[in-house]
């Protein structure tokens, strides 16, 4: 369980070009099914995203994972949580040009020391589950669309983690595409892993493997719903 107690986010504090990015969110997030955040762009739900998976700090308020402190833990420790917790699935993908499918699912497990042939047994099963088992010893740089957003995801579950964090999975994908990547998403919910989606596009938010419903605008949370 993941909860936020008057969390607030500010950037560039105390500047000209200061932004408040969120503002005194209090939030409980319960472990299990697939839990969407939207609202209009700059509304806040990537922030509150980043802050939920520990990739960043609130400017104020208090994150607890399980019952523990995450918003004053040192860096080394928040990045062994992030690492054995939390699987991000990035808009942009993230992929590393120049490395191979295969070596880009691998990459997230290489600093929790496993054996190297059972990484890469356990990144090649996750590529056959994602339909890409062919395109393994390809570069990224050629995949399409789709092909990078399902490498995405296998990279993400590449250390089993029980929490995967997707920012507008869809953003960059048509329509079938889209719900190929629900579908997938559902599938993980299935497994008993939490999956948080941040999302403007009306395909995710209303979908029906979509059990809440969170919406922002202007930094606070203005809708709280369960389908």
């Amino acid at each position: 369980m993941i909860e936020l107690n008057t969390v607030s986010k500010m950037f560039h504090q105390g500047q000209p070009n200061e932004c408040r990015a969120l503002h005194e969110v209090n939030l409980t997030l319960r472990r299990g099914g697939v839990t969407v955040f939207t609202g209009p762009s700059g509304s806040g739900k990537t922030t509150l995203l980043t802050l939920v998976g520990a990739l960043a700090r609130p400017t104020s308020g208090r994150i607890t994972l399980n019952g523990r402190l995450l918003s004053n833990l040192p860096e080394r420790f928040l990045t062994d949580v992030r690492r054995h917790t939390f699987g991000f699935v990035f808009q942009q993908f993230n992929l590393i040009r120049g490395l191979t499918v295969l070596e880009n699912v691998m990459l997230p497990a290489y600093p929790l020391g496993r054996p190297y042939q059972e990484l890469v047994h356990a990144a090649r099963d996750l590529l056959e589950q994602f339909g890409l088992g062919e395109k393994a010893a390809n570069q990224v740089e050629w995949l399409s669309g789709g092909e990078a957003q399902r490498t995405a995801l296998a990279r993400a579950l590449i250390n089993d983690p029980v929490v995967i964090i997707a920012d507008e999975p869809t953003a960059h994908l048509d329509s079938a595409r889209s719900r190929e990547v629900l579908a997938l998403l559902g599938r993980l919910a299935a497994q008993d892993r939490t999956v948080f989606i941040s999302s403007h596009d009306p395909l995710v938010f209303e979908a029906i493997l979509v059990s809440r419903v969170i919406e922002l605008q202007d930094g606070q949370i203005v809708r709280d719903s369960s389908c």
